[in-house]
């Protein structure tokens, strides 16, 4: 290790700490790669309007998410099963290749389904460049430095919910998309150029598997037949494909307990098991988190705010996440174990509070209900915020030997089924509860009650499973 490492680690973290000469380069490459993944996600959902508007497809409008996040899931295993040889900064300049070669064939789209293959191949990359940000940062950083590098997400995130909305919004105006996606090909092109020549090769001792594709493809189907029953039009269709989906999850578990060719790291399957413990926490508060998806349209049908205001208000959710991980990333021990427990009591306060400030009628707009429902809606993300880069540094010094990457690369998948999972249980929820029948403002009443009462829960839940959190 060199001096200046052996500094760092010694040291108290500290955020600029990451911007030293020692680790510039890499923060640069692990943030660019997350901010690119980041500002494309909000570019996107406010250009799919314009999109429909100009090329149709208005019933495919929700796979535009779908298959991207089902896309994800698969490239992120590829970082833990990739073929010996493939060093993590390979895998960088492929994952930046394949969302240069997506974000292409979107601007060049003359349909919807077109569209669709360029959002999976973008998805693919994505996976990549999201699990190496994980992967790479045992290698970029002293260990002392983990939880204050896995911040850099936070703040990929926070920056890109003010510059996606506001890109995309730029474009849309002037019904110029496909520029917009046109955009992020140099700069793919860019980070894959740059990514052997500034990033570590990142190939470290690990232990090579089969690539699991049953789990997977098990995983991916429950993901397509959730998104399904969130748009079905009959209960006792939404309730069997909500049941295939259990069953498919159940049967991947049942799997993974057995195969030989393993999606998380050994021994995780078990309920028993610390890190399969962290995990579920992260998998459980993610789904709670991603009630949001509805916010903008609450805000819009019952508070009468505006499109554009609406977006930026539920931006603060993004910005809570960001200001709880800067805040709270010099905890260390036990002290962090309780800042994770007290960050998922705060979300699953303010998930439940919303019950009882956005959904509510509010046709003159009062700042009293608005003031308060904003500020749940920031405390949702600040709840988050405030364990996440903490259960990342346990999920790294948990990991077994050799499986690091693996370890790394299931941090990804747990984000992607867990925003998949949230979104789709979230337009179940909204559609069981009256939000298109009776629709109107009783039915989104209703639907927004019900939402983030049932969608506290998961982070009710994991509260009891931090309590569990190991110490060291």
């Amino acid at each position: 290790m060199s001096e200046s490492a052996a500094t760092a680690k010694e040291a108290a973290p500290r955020l600029s700490s990451l911007l030293s000469r020692a680790y510039l380069f890499g923060t640069l490459m692990l943030g660019g790669g997350i901010m690119l993944h980041a500002v494309e996600t909000y570019i996107t959902a406010t250009l799919m309007p314009s999109i429909v508007r100009d090329i149709g497809g208005l019933p495919l409008f929700a796979w535009a998410t779908t298959i991207y996040v089902a896309a994800s899931v698969l490239g992120s295993t590829f970082i833990a099963v990739r073929p010996p040889g493939v060093t993590l900064n390979r895998c960088y300049v492929f994952g930046a290749a394949l969302f240069g070669v997506g974000s292409l064939v979107c601007a060049i789209a003359p349909s919807m389904e077109t569209v669709l293959i360029g959002r999976a191949i973008q998805g693919l990359g994505a996976g990549f460049l999201v699990a190496l940000g994980y992967a790479f940062i045992r290698f970029v950083y002293p260990e002392a430095l983990w939880s204050t590098a896995s911040t850099l997400y936070a703040a990929a995130w926070g920056i890109a919910t003010f510059l996606g909305p506001t890109i995309g919004g730029i474009f849309a105006a002037g019904s110029a998309w496909r520029e917009a996606f046109a955009l992020l090909v140099p700069i793919s092109v860019l980070m894959a150029v740059c990514a052997p020549r500034l990033l570590p090769s990142g190939d470290g001792e690990r232990v090579t598997t089969k690539t699991p594709f049953l789990q997977i493809l098990l995983l991916v189907a429950a993901v397509v037949m959730l998104s399904f029953a969130s748009s079905a039009e009959t209960p006792i269709l939404r309730g069997l494909l909500a049941g295939a989906a259990v069953v498919a999850v159940v049967t991947a578990v049942a799997i993974e307990r057995s195969a030989e060719a393993r999606l998380l790291p050994a021994g995780t399957i078990r309920l028993s098991s610390p890190l399969a413990g962290v995990y579920l926490v992260m998998l459980l508060l993610l789904v709670t988190i991603c009630s949001d998806v509805y916010i903008p349209y609450f805000l819009q049908v019952l508070h009468g705010v505006t499109p554009l205001v609406s977006g930026y208000l539920v931006a603060l959710l993004a910005l809570g996440w960001t200001i709880a991980a800067f805040v709270t990333v010099r905890f260390q021990g036990r002290s962090a174990n309780r800042v994770v427990v007290i960050g998922a009591v705060v979300e699953t306060a303010a998930t439940v509070l919303l019950v009882f400030t956005l959904a509510r009628h509010n046709p003159d707009s009062g700042l009293g209900l608005l003031a308060l429902s904003t500020l749940f809606i920031f405390l949702m993300g600040f709840g988050i915020g405030m364990g996440w880069a903490h259960l990342v540094t346990h999920v790294m010094r948990l990991a077994p030997a050799g499986e690091t990457d693996k370890a790394s690369a299931a941090i990804t998948t747990m984000q992607s089924l867990g925003a998949a999972f949230g979104a789709a249980l979230a337009g179940i929820i909204v559609n069981s509860a009256g939000l298109v029948e009776p629709g109107g403002i009783p039915g989104a009443v209703s639907a927004a009650r019900w939402l983030y009462l049932l969608l506290a829960l998961p982070a009710a839940l994991g509260v009891l499973l931090a309590l569990r959190l190991p110490r060291d």
